[in-house]
């Protein structure tokens, strides 16, 4: 029998199930996403899968494919603009003061990304109430919860949104800051033949990475073959590992803000190390921008890159 079947049977447990529904934090379980869907105050679930919606979907999900929370093809981390956010959140029915779980797929460590990603934008526009279900919805049919296949339509709501740049940095703040030795740690999320120079994304202009910057791979907050994100267990340790030092600027990137987006909410969101900035349209922008680049190999090593398909 589950907790909220009894719980909700004096106003002590309605208050505990609403309390519980309004304060997930950053990261959920399935199991705990489903009492959370049963208490009063329910949140709001998107789901951002996609096509993977109509195959079955959490029981009252709004469907909000990725794409929604994207740039165009040339440039896919480039920042929505807020007019267009604002309207594609009252059409998905969204209030900022609602609590709001974002669903991903869940079957790689890449797809944390979409999901992280996704959280960035919403707590960008003022939406405080956000979580994460660890592991998408591979977890939620792992754990033999019920799926639906009926389609959601939200009641579309009337709301206005600012951007908060707490969390961002553009392309003129980053080109700054890698003049300034020693004002910020600029981290490559991408793994190490991306920040090597020998991969390149489609998008790019060319191989390389920020100028200064240092290579921590999204991966390594992933267990071994887990799709699922790792706690922080000692932030101490971490901080130690990345060279942070009191007043320097975080700064995470990738090659489309996506990878970036898992370290920025680790960093940010567990680890707490508060106000890490994502640079949204990273090294594809950055590239596309003729700024000087670490680890850019000449023309003809690039083009052996590229025969060897390694973009």
């Amino acid at each position: 029998m589950k907790l909220y079947a009894f719980a909700t049977a004096s106003a002590f447990g309605l208050f505990a199930n609403a309390a519980l529904a309004a304060g997930l934090g950053p990261l959920v379980t399935a199991a705990e996403l489903d009492t959370a869907l049963e208490a009063p105050q329910a949140p709001i679930v998107l789901d951002i899968r996609g096509g993977g919606y109509e195959a079955g979907h959490i029981e009252g999900a709004i469907s909000a494919p990725y794409g929604l929370f994207r740039g165009p093809a040339d440039n896919p981390g480039q920042l929505v603009p807020i007019e267009k956010l604002e309207a594609t959140y009252e059409e998905l029915g969204l209030q900022p003061d609602q609590p709001v779980v974002i669903v991903s797929q869940g079957d790689t460590d890449t797809d944390f990304g979409a999901a992280a990603r996704v959280y960035w934008t919403l707590k960008s526009s003022g939406f405080s109430e956000l979580s994460i279900l660890n592991g998408g919805a591979q977890a939620w049919a792992n754990a033999g919860l019920p799926v639906s296949t009926e389609q959601v339509t939200p009641q579309p709501t009337d709301i206005s949104v600012s951007w908060d740049d707490r969390w961002t940095a553009e392309t003129e703040d980053v080109a700054k800051l890698t003049e300034e030795q020693g004002k910020a740690v600029l981290l490559d999320a991408r793994p190490a033949e991306f920040f090597e120079g020998q991969k390149a994304h489609d998008a790019a202009a060319r191989p390389g990475t920020l100028p200064g910057a240092q290579n921590h791979a999204y991966t390594e907050f992933f267990q071994p073959g887990a799709t699922a994100i790792s706690p922080v267990a000692d932030v101490d340790a971490l901080k130690s590992k990345l060279g942070l030092q009191e007043g320097q600027q975080l700064v995470s990137f990738c090659n489309t803000g996506h990878w970036a987006a898992t370290n920025w909410f680790a960093l940010n969101e567990l680890a707490g190390l508060g106000d890490v900035k994502l640079y949204p349209g990273s090294m594809v922008e950055y590239s596309q921008a003729g700024l000087d680049m670490d680890n850019a190999p000449g023309l003809f090593k690039n083009l052996l890159n590229q025969f060897g398909g390694s973009n």
